[in-house]
């Protein structure tokens, strides 16, 4: 009997989000404790996929799929190396965002995890996907949740930067959805089929000057999630504002799914595109590594500074995207984990310091390492993972990125190297304000240090960030074949596009020869 794993860890956060509607607002120890249990079930669902995942074939694997609205939208999901990690990350990050926010969330608690468990369901849909229309239901339906979620329970400009995030994202996600059609028109046109399967798609051979055109779409979606420069300002506001577990999901997986776009769908269906605007995706990423470690540098609030280092560590990983080898591939992937669980991991910690003061701004603190010894380790520890120290999982995934960034330019990989200089700087910057020195706050006598919750929710992450990086090839090792697989179809699919090019411009060249010819005969015949 086959168990439908894959439908089981999409839809039970979401079953678990409909049973809340019949418990009581009153019982509010029953509610958290139960999303508590919905997300980790999730979590142990997806421990099977992990350990059964073959990592040797490219192939989507436990399969699924299901009639559903008929001319090829169909109901199609399937994992293979470069999301299921992806997925393993988003699952184990849900129960800590919970057990974070348990005493942090005083309003409408019942509706927040109502929405907490919605959004789970949207982002684990969208890395399942492997039906176009279905990855748009779920890319769009992880917004709703995110929405309330920033709108309800943020700051005090949570309506502003509520507004900007939902502008930004749907503005790209419409232009996608046009591209999407188009391709679905176009693979009816050339094989008398209905179908938004994404393989179907990568076997259409499309004019190089369309290509263009869609790949744009698709790509504005995506460099608007991860974000690049200069899609990127929504970010900072929408990181601030929202509540810290909001903030966690956010940094760890949300911006990560642009990413996965791009990887997914923009590259392996428009290669051709994608190579001429390599170039300028290249300067893009390099602007957002340093503009986004600058202001870094100059920001005030600890957490507006934690968002604009998203930024820039997420334009390296977006530069190894780009470079297009299996050394810059796998880096800018594990990357992508890293990043969620140290981004993470400091957001948490900026979450434990305001929910002791109420304030963010670095000047209110100073010394604080002094009354809260056990969360000052923990805190350098995250840091020091987000800097990229070996031995923690940081480490490795920088040095594989910028080894395959260094192996596509040299000089893309001595400006990447930024990310880390600069990184350091702000990082390291911050620590010293906020930890070290004398007290400079009386406020900071009072402060208890991390109690058994906090503990809990962050110890799994800095378990994590020792096993990944000091035993990082067992996370490599699944996504090896896809990743192969993916630059070969990128490459492959350039080189077919090549020759189809060649073949027509020598049939327009014999064309007009014979033309020529025809017209020379045309008029020797006159002349005669």
């Amino acid at each position: 009997m086959n168990i439908p794993i894959l439908s089981i860890l999409i839809f039970l956060p979401l079953t678990g989000a409909i049973l809340f509607i019949f418990i009581p607002r009153e019982k509010i120890n029953l509610l958290k404790y139960l999303a508590v249990t919905v997300t980790v079930l999730t979590f142990l669902v997806a421990l099977p996929l992990y350990f059964n995942f073959d990592g040797s074939t490219a192939d989507p694997q436990f399969v699924e799929t299901a009639e559903w609205i008929g001319y090829g939208i169909n109901y199609h999901v399937g994992i293979d190396g470069i999301s299921l990690l992806l997925v393993i990350l988003t699952v184990f990050l849900f129960p800590i965002a919970i057990i974070s926010s348990w005493t942090s969330i005083q309003d409408k608690i019942k509706e927040y995890l109502i929405f907490m468990l919605i959004l789970e369901t949207g982002i684990i849909g969208v890395f399942l996907s492997l039906n176009l229309f279905l990855f748009y239901v779920f890319w769009e339906a992880m917004l709703i949740p995110m929405y309330f979620l920033i709108g309800i329970w943020g700051g005090k400009r949570k309506i502003y930067a509520t507004v900007k995030f939902v502008l930004f994202t749907m503005f790209g996600s419409l232009l996608m959805l046009v591209a999407i059609f188009f391709l679905y028109s176009t693979y009816y046109k050339a094989s008398g089929v209905y179908s938004l399967n994404i393989f179907d798609f990568q076997k259409l051979i499309l004019d190089p000057g369309v290509q263009i055109w869609l790949f744009l779409a698709f790509a504005l979606a995506f460099a608007i999630k991860v974000p690049l420069f200069p899609f990127h300002t929504w970010l900072p506001d929408a990181h601030v504002q929202a509540p810290t577990a909001g903030s966690v999901i956010l940094a760890a997986v949300l911006l990560k799914m642009g990413a996965y776009g791009f990887l997914r769908f923009a590259l392996p269906l428009f290669p051709d595109a994608a190579q001429k605007f390599l170039p300028l995706l290249a300067v893009l990423c390099l602007i957002g590594i340093i503009y986004g470690a600058l202001m870094a540098l100059v920001q005030k609030d600890i957490k507006s500074l934690v968002a604009y280092s998203s930024v820039s560590h997420m334009g390296l990983i977006m530069l190894a995207v780009f470079s297009l080898n299996f050394e810059a591939m796998e880096g800018a992937i594990y990357q992508m984990l890293n990043h969620g669980l140290s981004t993470g991991a400091l957001f948490l910690c900026v979450g434990i310091l305001y929910e002791r003061s109420h304030t963010r701004l670095i000047k209110d603190y100073g010394g604080v390492s002094k009354q809260m010894p056990v969360f000052s380790a923990f805190f350098l520890v995250c840091m020091l993972s987000s800097v990229g120290l070996p031995g923690l999982n940081g480490f490795v995934g920088e040095v594989l990125c910028l080894f395959g960034i260094f192996k596509s330019s040299h000089t893309l990989a001595a400006l990447g190297v930024l990310t880390i200089i600069l990184g350091a700087a702000y990082l390291l910057w911050m620590y010293q304000r906020v930890m070290q020195g004398p007290i400079t706050n009386d406020k900071i006598k009072s402060f208890p240090d991390l109690n058994k919750r906090e503990l809990g929710f962050l110890i799994p992450i800095i378990i994590m960030m020792f096993w990944m990086g000091i035993f990082p090839r067992p996370f490599l090792r699944k996504m090896d074949a896809s990743v192969t697989h993916l630059l070969h179809q990128i490459k492959s699919r350039t080189s077919v596009s090549a020759s189809v090019q060649k073949e027509e411009k020598e049939l327009i060249i014999k064309i007009k020869k014979d033309k020529t010819e025809e017209s020379k005969e045309e008029t020797n015949i006159l002349l005669k």
